[in-house]
């Protein structure tokens, strides 16, 4: 059995596709907001997030957190990646040793700059079973069935075998992956990239800066993932260059929005303000520069969106910064 914590709109839309798996029996839910979830249970659905979608009503919602960890052996979290830490801490006094631990968080420790992995490892101890899905994955078009591939990586095969079980249903299809920290590195980065494609184009520069940014963006989430020991094809899988092209493309993405809204003259607490969600590139930025800085490794474009979040320079100074770069090889073989 498989619980979820988390509601907003990723949470929801995945307890909806475990909910379509005939196999479970139902779907415990629990996130800390509980008047949402009173509401959610009365109604059957999810006004603030995904208003249109009618929940299955084998999706259970639960009052007390210790209740839901009673009753299955497998926690799927989702929930920002400013909250994971905090959510770790709460199951922490519940967890015994059967408990497997999977999330589909995007995003890195803002406070320690650790990967959820690493996070649930040094907590929850070494051997504990883990599991990330990630990939190309729009929570509205998942919560309507829409046909959406995406990757789960484990450290461990069983659980990587029920994770797929939970999962591979109807028009949502589940590619394996052993490679924890690359299929983790890709859900960070690109969301840095989807800022810098929605700032230009909310600059207008058109479809050959769309292009070049998210190449160019690949070769720096390569450029980490090497030094990092990630596989040669994990980023240029759905984790990597799937979710990339998806979020620098599609103005469902937050990050992207956020983008626009800055190259649109928004400061950086109004662009949040309007999309009203959690924009993780806000989170998440500076510790992946530090990582890159601590490792020797050059990324220009992620440098140049941390000095923007930082209010150190504007949209425009950071084009400028980029564009008159000295001339390098493009690929050292």
């Amino acid at each position: 059995m498989i619980g979820v914590i988390g509601a907003g709109s990723w949470g929801t839309a995945l307890s909806i596709v475990l909910a379509s798996n005939s196999g479970l029996e139902f779907v415990p839910v629990w996130a800390r907001n509980y008047p949402q979830l009173v509401s959610m249970q009365a109604v059957r659905k999810n006004h603030r997030y995904l208003p249109a979608i009618t929940l299955p009503g084998k999706i259970v919602f639960m009052e007390h957190l210790p209740d839901l960890l009673a009753k299955v052996q497998d926690l799927f979290i989702v929930v920002p990646s400013h909250a994971f830490a905090s959510i770790i801490q709460q199951i922490k006094p519940y967890i015994n040793e059967d408990h497997r631990i999977a999330w589909a968080t995007k995003g890195i420790d803002p406070i320690t700059g650790k990967f959820f992995s690493e996070l649930v490892q040094d907590e929850l101890g070494q051997d504990r079973a883990c599991a990330v899905l990630s990939g190309p994955s729009f929570a509205n078009e998942v919560a309507n069935g829409l046909p959406t591939a995406v990757t789960i990586a484990s450290n461990n095969e069983l659980f990587m075998q029920d994770m797929v079980h939970y999962f591979h249903v109807n028009n949502f299809r589940i590619y394996t992956s052993t490679d924890l920290i690359g299929v983790q590195l890709g859900g960070v980065v690109k969301n840095i990239f989807a800022v810098a494609a929605g700032i230009a184009d909310g600059l207008g520069f058109g479809a050959n800066a769309r292009a070049a940014l998210i190449t160019r963006g690949l070769v720096e989430m390569q450029r980490l993932g090497k030094s990092l020991g990630v596989a040669p094809g994990t980023l240029i899988g759905l984790a990597g260059l799937g979710d990339m092209i998806l979020t620098c493309t599609d103005d469902q993405s937050r990050n992207r929005r956020f983008g626009l809204a800055l190259a649109d003259g928004k400061t950086i607490d109004e662009a949040q303000q309007e999309i009203g969600q959690v924009v993780e590139a806000v989170h998440n930025t500076a510790k992946i520069c530090e990582k890159a800085l601590e490792l020797g490794i050059d990324l220009p474009i992620a440098n140049q969106i941390d000095l923007i979040l930082q209010n150190k320079i504007t949209p425009q100074q950071a084009v400028h910064n980029l564009i008159t770069r000295k001339p390098v090889q493009e690929i050292k073989l």
